[in-house]
């Protein structure tokens, strides 16, 4: 298993939903703790493995599954939520006789990755689910894999009762970057030319930010611009497929500079909506590039199958690299940004108050931002950096703020890379904690 994470759990009246790192979904009774049922999706020798939060909608549900640097065949299963009974079960590559499966040369679809991170969203009115998936395997598709490979790095529509995908959207078509674009899509109405459309927001891994028209089930380009520095796209044909530099395309043999680096503009931490104040919040970074270079690489179950080495550096020593950015979707223009030393791999909480609350960044604060303006307005030093989703509650009448604190996995390494070039302390300090603040008048 590449990546020791869990991204929380499912509830469902009495139940607690649970994905597991040997690939199992198990509901326990929230009262007492016992197993009521257990599903096994797949095996985690050929290196299947589940580390988000499940889905629960319309008595389903629903798990992704990770593990697309092994060479698996992403999916997302559905359950019966009481029973545990199979419910169906949705590839994200698609094989013989699948719609999609012509995007991939020969039997390349068998380990082609997309694999499916982070948990979807879901639409109550339309009983549709979005979902994102990652990078295709090998790495390096042009060299290894030409095609478009659906549903590599791309949004998925799935109705939630037949696992049927409706529509998609693909971000990098035959991704050579490892783009992974496994944020889930934000529900959010926009107006745009006098009339409201039902969007799908997503702050890429690419480094633009796309705003999609999801009417009647579709997931629609209508605009894409770029958050942080971006040198791979010279443009977007008007259905929003991007055109390509082809001195950016990496190959077998040969190192292949790119910007944002293969870390993106956001990673997996989630942005945020404020629908009082028509802002996305964006936890992003900038400021850094990397290469990629092909190597040979033979399927071998359960093993690494990115086929490609990597490197990292920071372009300007001096400037900020994280940023927490402000975006009014009607106009698709940044309205503010607060700069950071550190990377930023902060998740981002807005409150009907104003407030956005963000950590993220290697100094270990967690802090609350005025969201009309930026300002900081509190921030509080805990034990580790904040890569948790903060989340809000209230108890007779005063409202809390709860967030984890613990640093590791894809942060802690970006941090380790730039320690190195920068002369940054090479650890952050560790011990998972739970913080939690009450909200003052």
């Amino acid at each position: 298993m590449l990546h020791h994470t869990n991204r929380g759990v499912g509830l469902y009246e009495n139940l607690v939903f649970l994905g597991t790192h040997d690939a199992y979904v198990t509901a326990l009774d929230a009262r007492n703790g016992e197993v009521v049922w257990e599903q096994k999706l797949a095996e985690t020798t050929e290196g299947y493995y589940i580390t988000m939060m499940p889905l629960v909608a319309e008595g389903k549900v629903m798990v992704g599954i990770s593990g697309g640097e092994r060479g698996v065949r992403g999916f997302i299963e559905a359950f019966d939520a009481l029973t545990g009974e199979r419910a169906w079960k949705t590839y994200t590559v698609p094989g013989p006789g699948e719609p999609g499966n012509e995007t991939w040369p020969g039997d390349t679809w068998q380990h082609g990755g997309a694999a499916v991170w982070v948990t979807g969203s879901y639409d109550p009115d339309t009983g549709i689910s979005y979902w994102g998936t990652g990078n295709g395997g090998p790495w390096l598709g042009a060299a290894t894999r030409p095609g478009d490979n659906l549903y590599v790095t791309s949004a998925v529509a799935v109705d939630v009762g037949t696992g049927e995908i409706v529509s998609h959207f693909q971000y990098q078509p035959n991704d050579t970057w490892d783009w992974d674009e496994v944020s889930t899509p934000m529900l959010i109405d926009v107006e745009r030319d006098g009339r409201v459309i039902p969007a799908a927001v997503h702050a890429a891994r690419s480094g633009y930010l796309y705003l999609l028209d999801r009417s009647n089930g579709g997931l629609d380009f209508v605009e894409a611009v770029p958050y942080v520095y971006q040198d791979v796209f010279l443009g977007f044909e008007e259905d929003g497929r991007p055109i390509y530099d082809p001195e950016k395309i990496p190959w077998i043999g040969e190192a292949t500079d790119f910007c944002p680096s293969l870390w993106g503009g956001k990673d997996w931490p989630p942005a945020a909506y404020n629908p009082d104040t028509k802002l996305l919040y964006i936890p992003a970074n900038d400021n850094h590039c990397g290469s990629i270079e092909g190597t040979e690489v033979e399927y071998v179950a359960g093993q690494s199958y990115t086929g490609a080495s990597t490197n990292f550096w920071i372009v300007d020593e001096e400037a900020p690299i994280g940023e927490l950015q402000a975006w009014n979707l009607e106009t698709m223009e940044e309205v503010w940004s607060v700069p950071f030393e550190s990377h930023n791999w902060g998740p981002v909480l807005t409150t009907g108050g104003d407030l956005v609350f963000m950590g993220g960044t290697n100094d270990r604060y967690f802090r609350a931002f005025d969201a009309e303006t930026g300002d900081i307005l509190w921030e509080f030093r805990t034990n580790s950096g904040v890569t948790g989703i903060p989340t809000t509650f209230e108890v007779d009448g005063t409202q809390y703020i709860a967030v984890q604190s613990g640093y590791g996995v894809d942060a802690a390494s970006m941090h380790s890379r730039i320690a190195r070039q920068l002369g940054w302390d090479p650890d952050v300090p560790q011990g998972g904690v739970v913080w939690v603040f009450a909200v003052n008048e």
